[in-house]
């Protein structure tokens, strides 16, 4: 770092995003991207975006809050757009914790909340995930902070019922608790309806995973008309022009193609079951993922070590090094071609290794 550097962010250990080669030589698995392109209208209304890249966006993106309004259910004052899931995420962060209001979530959960705390100075608690890599939502009844929760969780992939998420809001009233849907569509219950029963739930989204729009940065949230105002004003006050034009026009187009969107959910959870079920038949342990991902440890077979090997044979998929991971890989759920090319590298790489 340059001597010129903030002394309040020296300490800082920023998010690690998954390898993005620059070029086609793997298959990859390893950050959960949609194999599918964007919806034709959503490549269509991006193009026509493009001709006009010249003047500023919305910044009420109000053409993309109109239909997201009619597509989620919720009134238009009840969401807000932001850049990818990331930048909502922040501005909650940012809102709802401080010195008085400490953060919490699990302690193997989406990276990302730990960096947020710690840029915005914020205190912070990691609960344990069980034994079986679950989160127990006992632990967070009256716990009397803000709670982040991914559910499904990543990289686990497990998730908890509308009622337990139920029983979190209903034991912490003065405190805001954030349900992180990211992975949602893919086999949980979203958790939106609850906003118009619960003042102190944000919902928070992405087009990045089931709706193919990753490269367009695309996030959301959702809550009553108080949370989404403060979360204005924090927007307001660092990024107005926060989605760009071609994005938001992309939006408009994806939400006109929800069956277009529903169709590849259920492909998706399709491959997904027959892959995991490929997996447990080579001995695989795996988690109960209803996420566009797997999540899966060989009880003879490193997890690093399969991943390298995976590399050096052109598969691509995510490892995590740290102590009560480090045996689990982290696969993404692509075409079924796709995940038959990764069955039989690894099945390569498992002779190597047994």
């Amino acid at each position: 770092m340059s001597r010129f550097f903030s002394e309040k962010y020296a300490s800082l250990t920023p998010y690690t995003p998954g390898e993005q080669p620059r070029d086609n030589q793997y298959v990859k698995l390893n950050t959960n991207e949609s194999p599918f392109p964007p919806s034709p209208n959503g490549l269509r209304l991006a193009q026509e975006a493009a001709a006009k890249l010249q003047l500023y966006s919305d910044p009420e993106c109000r053409d993309l809050v109109a239909k997201a309004a009619e597509v989620f259910g919720v009134a238009e004052d009840e969401i807000l757009f932001t850049n990818g899931s990331d930048e909502i995420l922040n501005f909650a962060f940012m809102a709802f914790c401080d010195e008085n209001h400490p953060a919490v979530f699990p302690d193997i959960t989406y990276g990302f909340y730990k960096v947020f705390a710690a840029l915005n100075g914020i205190p912070y608690e990691e609960i344990p995930l069980t034994e079986d890599l679950t989160i127990d939502p006992q632990q967070y009844h009256g716990i009397g902070k803000t709670v982040v929760i991914a559910n499904p969780n990543a990289p686990t992939g497990t998730v908890l019922t509308l009622a337990q998420i139920e029983d979190i809001l209903k034991s912490n009233p003065h405190n805001v608790v954030i349900i992180d849907e990211a992975y949602v569509d893919f086999g949980a219950e979203s958790a939106v309806p609850l906003t118009r029963k619960y003042d102190n739930l944000l919902v928070t989204g992405t087009f990045s995973k089931s709706r193919s729009l990753a490269g367009g940065r695309l996030g959301y949230g959702i809550g009553c008309k108080a949370l989404i105002g403060d979360l204005n004003t924090i927007k307001y006050a660092t990024n107005p022009y926060n989605v760009n034009r071609m994005t938001m026009a992309a939006g408009v187009g994806v939400l006109m193609d929800e069956d277009y969107t529903k169709t590849n959910c259920q492909t998706i959870m399709q491959v997904r079951q027959w892959t995991k079920a490929q997996l447990q038949n080579a001995g695989f342990t795996l988690t109960d993922s209803k996420a566009n991902f797997l999540f899966a440890k060989h009880p003879k077979a490193d997890g690093k070590e399969i991943y390298l090997r995976l590399k050096q044979k052109g598969v691509l998929i995510r490892h995590f090094d740290s102590p009560r991971l480090c045996q689990y890989n982290r696969i993404t759920v692509g075409t079924k071609e796709q995940m038959e090319v990764f069955l039989r590298k690894l099945q390569e790489v498992l002779e190597e290794l047994l």
